[in-house]
């Protein structure tokens, strides 16, 4: 497990970058965390470290959003899915499978449908620490 403590969003996109340089194509990050928390900020570093942060936007009614770079990356938004049917997720195969990184947010509404070896990263608030403070912890 790692912890991160960050106090801007500019601080949370690092840290995204940062832990980024550690993935191999094919990684899969599951994001998990209240509106406003950090998540997209943390998929804009991610797309940094593989040179495609700044054309990223959440992706809320495509549901995925693909950025080049030498790696690709695939950031979804799965908000809007709760609790699916697994094999409606199919979809998704190409991109879990494929060889880029996947960073999927709001991932507990399709926890039933990520292979066993994704990243689970936990975002969270903590307005006594300042409006800004996020507490990342990557299992």
């Amino acid at each position: 497990m790692l912890r991160i403590e960050t106090n801007s969003p500019e601080e949370t996109r690092k840290a995204g970058k940062d832990f980024s340089k550690t993935l191999s194509p094919g990684a899969i990050l599951a994001l998990s965390g209240d509106l406003g928390c950090g998540k997209t900020e943390f998929v804009k570093g991610a797309a940094d470290c593989f040179g495609g942060g700044d054309m990223v936007t959440s992706p809320t009614f495509a549901l995925v959003n693909e950025y080049p770079g030498t790696v690709p990356v695939y950031h979804f938004d799965v908000y809007r899915l709760e609790n699916p049917d697994p094999a409606l997720c199919d979809w998704m195969d190409d991109y879990l499978f494929g060889d880029g990184i996947c960073l999927i947010e709001w991932a507990d509404n399709v926890r039933a449908v990520l292979p066993e070896n994704t990243i689970w990263i936990y975002f969270k608030k903590d307005p006594a620490r300042g409006e800004n403070f996020r507490e990342i912890i990557i299992c």
